[in-house]
């Protein structure tokens, strides 16, 4: 079983590979624009990435998944990307990407 640190190392790595945006965080490793984080991976080794509700819909149902819960709480707007499919780097960019579009649309903080 991976331990966190090679978690991360893979979250690192799919996050790199999005040009237009970066990670951040030393503790709570996440991604945010315009003021609004969009990607998170928490102490539990589960990368959380956030949609429109619209959307967020529709990939609870097609990715087989749940909403993400951080800490305990669960995270308005996220999802929980399954750990099966991290194994398809293609697709988590894919998501990252969108998700970034998403908040790029949103009012600035």
């Amino acid at each position: 079983m991976p331990t966190w640190e090679e978690n991360l190392k893979q979250y690192d790595a799919m996050v790199a590979k999005c040009s237009r945006f970066e990670r951040k965080g030393k503790t709570m490793p996440y991604t945010s624009a315009n003021g609004h984080m969009f990607s998170l991976f928490n102490k539990d080794s589960e990368i959380g990435i956030r949609f429109s509700k619209e959307v967020q819909t529709k990939y609870l149902n097609e990715l087989n998944t749940t909403l993400y819960k951080s800490y305990g709480a669960i995270m308005k707007g996220y999802i929980l990307i399954p750990e099966t499919l991290w194994g398809d780097e293609e697709v988590v960019v894919r998501l990252l990407n969108e998700s970034y579009d998403y908040v790029m649309m949103l009012d600035p903080k």
